[in-house]
Formats: structure tokens, C-alpha cells, sequence
């Protein structure tokens, strides 16, 4: 067993130097700094003019992408029971790891220039965008797969996702600067196809631990992660908003969606749970949620109370969904969601697309002014009529739902064969920061009650 262990352990470090060499060799050869931060203009073959080019406006906005990344994301998983800063080591590695691959994919079909790939603000922070969707996706089956399993499934999550932005973003013209479908509801549904293909109730039949947590530090953790979520999920939404204009309006609807998402949460917590206030891990859920229906509907709305009205709705649907319809993934579709990013990005997501296409629907150069050329080009050029885009953007709902669980199912199917499970195994048994989820015929919690939020899927 030492020597299996340890043939584990260096089969993981051997893939991490491996995957990080390749990398580096990409880098050298196809990678350079863009053209966007030199004083020369802007080559028109990276269509600037539809992004501000300003590196006072791009640069502090994608540094609070990537602390939103780090912090909120790791902060998230960090407060379930018995996961501890394992887990948050692990995210660290996704993301260094996805940030990196989604460089080149992305690069290969947004920004490429004279047969280079082009880096600069606006490139990372497509690449930001892409990790998000993996760290979404690693929500889901988080606690019952290796780290050698995460980076696989980051490797191809990040490929297949770039495609899918491709077509929708440039080939069908979509209009989901908040990523809606291709950061929430397409990372949402890869992932939680992912964990129904990994489902064995007849293997890993373990206990789950005598020992339980004691103190409040998971609520300290659900603390600061909702703190960061306040803090830098507006700036996540509205940062490829199309105009400052529409960064304004993107990150103001975005605040009216999450405060009225957390006040519906403490109007409906009650109600499903015996607790007078909401714990924090609901309130957290909640502005997940207000920020994920925010992405593609957040620069279209114009008014405020458009804005109060969809967090609203989210604010109820996410805690009804874990009190009635995670029980049903988990004993009728033998789907395990550790994170709950079905309920927390998955449906959000999907109240986010439908309320932008009804937008969409609404746009004419009355309501929008100036604003209509910039949200929707082909509209203005006379390509298309505002029916006709309304449909495609609505069409880009079951494109998504479709490319996520074909590429979830083909990414479980892979992750299943021996050859990464060679190296998981042991790592599983061996490491407690990489067990959560009790699987089919362990023992419920001591207290024997599920615990609220995210963690309340079993």
C-alpha cells in the first residue's frame, strides 16, 4: 500500500509537470502581447470596436474577475463539512491550470492575429469567463473525484466550451455578455451530467465520518464568500458589457437583482426550513443566483424594477429547488450536485436566457435608443428583424443544454476508463479533504437532518 501511495502521488505530479510543460511550449510558440496595449490602433481583425478598448476601464474590472474567481469560488467550497482548505487548493489548481488552456483555445478562435494569439486585458478576461464555467462545473462533482480527474475534465471542458461560445457569440450572433449560457447554464448542466455518468451505488459503499463539525466555520466561510460575491459579482456581469453606458446599467440591475434575491430568501427560508432567519450558506446561494439571471438580461433592462422583479423570483426559486427538486436529482436521476449549482446556476441561468429573449423581443429604437446598435448589430444593419434575433436567442437555450450534457456525458465516460483512475483511487481513500458526498448506502449525519444550502443534497 506506501508504495501504491506513492505511485499515486507521483502520477499526479507527473501529469501536473507534463500538462504545464505543454503549456509553456504553446505559450512560445503561439502567444504574444497584444496590439490592444501599444500606442498602434487596434488591428480590425479583433472587432474592437465593439468592446471598450480602455485599459483604465479593462484592467480593474478583470482584476475583479480573477479575485472573484480565487476568493469567491474557493471560499464557496471551502466552508463544507469536513473539505477544508483542501478543497480551496484544489480550485487554486483548476483555475491556474484553465486560465492558462483557455488562453490558447480562446485565442485560436477569438483572437488570433498574423498567426499568433493575441493576449491582453480583454483575452483574460474571456479566459476568466471560461475558468468560471469549469469551477461551476467542479462544484458538482466535487468530493468524489480525484484531482487527476479535475484537470481532465478542465482540459476538455475548456475546449468544448470555447466551441460552444464560438457559435453562439460569433456564429449565431447571441447576445450573453453576463454568460448566462456560456459561463452559468452551460458549467451548471456539463458538470451535473459529469456526476450522473460517475454514479456507482454499487462502489465506495463508505460510512461517512463519526466526527462532525463543530463551531461555526462554516458559516464563517459562507461569511466571507458572500461578502466577495457583494462585492465583486457586479463587476463579473458588466465587465464585456458592450459600452460604458451598458457597464453602468449592466452593474446596477445587477445590485437590484441581488438585494431583492436576498430579501426573498429570508421571506421563503423560514417557511421551508424550521429556522427563524436563513443561515448565510442560504444567503450565499441567493446571490449566486441574482447574478447568474443578471448575465444576459443585465445591460438589456431598463428599468430598476426590472431588475428587483428577477431577483425576486430567483431569490424563491433557489431555495425551493433544494428543498424539493435536489432530493429528486439525487434518488430518481442518481445525480449528486455537492455544490448545488443546479439550483444555484443551473435554473438561474435559465430564467436569465428566457428573461433576456423576452428583452429581446422588447428592443426597437424607442426603448433602446443608441444602445440598440450596440447590444444587437444585426438588428440595426437590417440583417435580421428583432423577431428574428429574439428566436436565436432563445435557440441558443436548448443549443446550450444540449452541447452541456453531450459534453458532460462524453467527459464522465472518459474520466470513468482506467487510465485516470489509476491515480484516483488511492488519492481517495487517502486524502479526507477530497471526501464529501456519503454515496449510495452510507449513514446519514449524526444530527440526522440535511444540512441547508449548498451542502443539502443528501
Amino acid at each position: 500500500m506506501p508504495e501504491h501511495a506513492a505511485a499515486s502521488r507521483l502520477c499526479f505530479s507527473g501529469l501536473c509537470f507534463l500538462l504545464q510543460i505543454l503549456l509553456i511550449l504553446l505559450f512560445a510558440v503561439l502567444v504574444r502581447y497584444s496590439p490592444e496595449g501599444s500606442p498602434e490602433p487596434c488591428p480590425p481583425q479583433l472587432n474592437c470596436s465593439q468592446r471598450s478598448q480602455d485599459p483604465n476601464f479593462l484592467q480593474p474590472r478583470f482584476q475583479d474577475v480573477h479575485v472573484q474567481l480565487l476568493l469567491s469560488f474557493g471560499l464557496l467550497v471551502a466552508f463544507l463539512s469536513r473539505y477544508g482548505p483542501g478543497s480551496a487548493a484544489i480550485i487554486i489548481l483548476i483555475t491556474a491550470f484553465s486560465i492558462q488552456w483557455a488562453v490558447l483555445m480562446q485565442g485560436m478562435l477569438f483572437f488570433f492575429l498574423s498567426g499568433k494569439i493575441s493576449v491582453g486585458a480583454r483575452s483574460m478576461v474571456s479566459a476568466d469567463f471560461c475558468t468560471a464555467a469549469v469551477l461551476i462545473s467542479t462544484g458538482a462533482v466535487l468530493g468524489r473525484v480525484s484531482p487527476v480527474q479535475m484537470l481532465l475534465l478542465a482540459l476538455l471542458e475548456v475546449t468544448l466550451g470555447t466551441l460552444h461560445e464560438f457559435i453562439l457569440l460569433r456564429l449565431l450572433g447571441v447576445s450573453d455578455s453576463g454568460g448566462s449560457l456560456t459561463v452559468h447554464t452551460f458549467g451548471a448542466y456539463f458538470g451535473l451530467m459529469v456526476s450522473r455518468v460517475l454514479y456507482q451505488p454499487h462502489k465506495d459503499k463508505r460510512k461517512r465520518e463519526e466526527q462532525q463539525d463543530k463551531g461555526h466555520h462554516k458559516d464563517v466561510f459562507a461569511v466571507a464568500g458572500t461578502i466577495y460575491l457583494w462585492i465583486f459579482w457586479p463587476s463579473f456581469t458588466s465587465t464585456t458589457a458592450v459600452h460604458h453606458d451598458g457597464e453602468n446599467w449592466a452593474v446596477l440591475n445587477s445590485y437590484f437583482s441581488l438585494v431583492a434575491s436576498t430579501v426573498s430568501t429570508f421571506i421563503l427560508s423560514p417557511v421551508l426550513y424550521e429556522e427563524s432567519t436563513p443561515r448565510m450558506v442560504q444567503l450565499q446561494d441567493a446571490t449566486l443566483a441574482a447574478m447568474a439571471v443578471m448575465g444576459m438580461a443585465g445591460e438589456m433592462l431598463l428599468t430598476p424594477f426590472g431588475a428587483l422583479i428577477a431577483g425576486f423570483l430567483v431569490g424563491l426559486i433557489t431555495p425551493l429547488g433544494f428543498r424539493f427538486f435536489t432530493p429528486v436529482l439525487h434518488s430518481k436521476l442518481k445525480i449528486q450536485d455537492t455544490c448545488g449549482v443546479h439550483n444555484t446556476h443551473g435554473l438561474p441561468g435559465v430564467l436569465g436566457a428566457l428573461l433576456g429573449t423576452l428583452l429581446t423581443l422588447l428592443a426597437t429604437a424607442d426603448t433602446f435608443g443608441y444602445r440598440l446598435e450596440l447590444l444587437f448589430p444585426l438588428v440595426t444593419q437590417g440583417s435580421r428583424t428583432v423577431t428574428d434575433q429574439a428566436l436565436i436567442q432563445l435557440s441558443a437555450l436548448p443549443l446550450t443544454l444540449l452541447v452541456a450534457t453531450f459534453g458532460g456525458c462524453i467527459t464522465g465516460t472518459i474520466l470513468k476508463i482506467n487510465v485516470p483512475r489509476c491515480c484516483a483511487d488511492t488519492q481517495y481513500k487517502k486524502s479526507p479533504g477530497l471526501q464529501e458526498v456519503p454515496e449510495e448506502g452510507s449513514e446519514p449525519s449524526a444530527s440526522g437532518k440535511e444540512e441547508l444550502g449548498i451542502s443539502t443534497l443528501v
